[in-house]
């Protein structure tokens, strides 16, 4: 049985990594995907047709998640492409990392507008739509960071906690109208980025797991399908640390 059968997901900053894990799985449950990022280049077409090929309607759109205009816009250019939004996944990230006392305003403000601000975006313009059609569920990719901290994370740990934050009271704004908001924590997951890590670094983080192993990009999507469908319609306001224990 398809999980995500006659859905429509909005997933942003889903051109590769995460976000693109995410947007395979969703299409291969059924959900037609429409995807953001900054700019749609060949890698953007490469996704898109990838998603096509299980035999869902799949489209991605060039947009500045950290802009509230462009927001606005490119959600109402999808709610009339595809007639309806029935999952956001808020997935665009940066990173920025510095100790504090070297930290720049310029990296702080990056950070907050891409990965916070950008939510915020895209559920003020989504929610609307979700409320017409008396059900929806919001998905914040957050970071095990954003529950402990991290040092010379400052920025990033502090968007991701927001992202936890905003998930909570949106899912008490929202619960009344059928709407649910959820939050995703990874922890050390197997991407581009932490494959080019020293080798020792890798390992001491791997320590730190109980079980002993990066995730996958797989393992999130897998978590996401799950808050995505209607197996998880009783949850609402909760963060999913995704990280093999690391963070008990």
């Amino acid at each position: 049985m398809e999980l995500l059968k006659g859905k429509t997901a909005l997933i942003t900053g889903a051109a590769r990594g995460i976000g693109k894990a995410i947007a395979l799985k969703f299409a291969a449950e059924g959900a037609n995907i429409a995807f953001t990022d900054l700019v749609i280049d060949e890698n953007g077409k490469n996704t898109e047709n990838e998603i096509a090929a299980l035999g869902v309607n799949a489209k991605g759109y060039a947009s500045n998640a950290a802009d509230f205009a462009q927001t606005e816009e490119v959600v109402k250019q999808i709610h009339k492409d595809f007639g309806r939004i029935d999952i956001l996944v808020n997935n665009a990230g940066i990173t920025k990392d510095g100790l504090m006392l070297r930290m720049t305003e310029a990296q702080w403000d990056a950070v907050i507008n891409v990965n916070l601000k950008s939510a915020f975006n895209f559920i003020h313009a989504c929610t609307p739509i979700m409320m017409r059609q008396k059900c929806g569920s919001i998905i914040n990719m957050s970071s095990v960071v954003g529950v402990h901290g991290n040092a010379a994370q400052c920025n990033y740990a502090a968007s991701k906690a927001g992202l936890i934050a905003l998930a909570k009271s949106i899912g008490q704004e929202m619960g009344s109208r059928g709407i649910r908001a959820n939050a995703i924590a990874p922890g050390f997951i197997d991407t581009a980025m932490t494959q080019a890590l020293p080798e020792e670094i890798r390992k001491e983080w791997i320590n730190k797991i109980p079980l002993r192993r990066g995730g996958t990009v797989e393992d999130i999507a897998n978590v996401a399908t799950f808050l995505a469908s209607d197996m998880s319609s009783y949850v609402t306001g909760q963060v999913i640390q995704v990280d093999g224990g690391m963070n008990m």
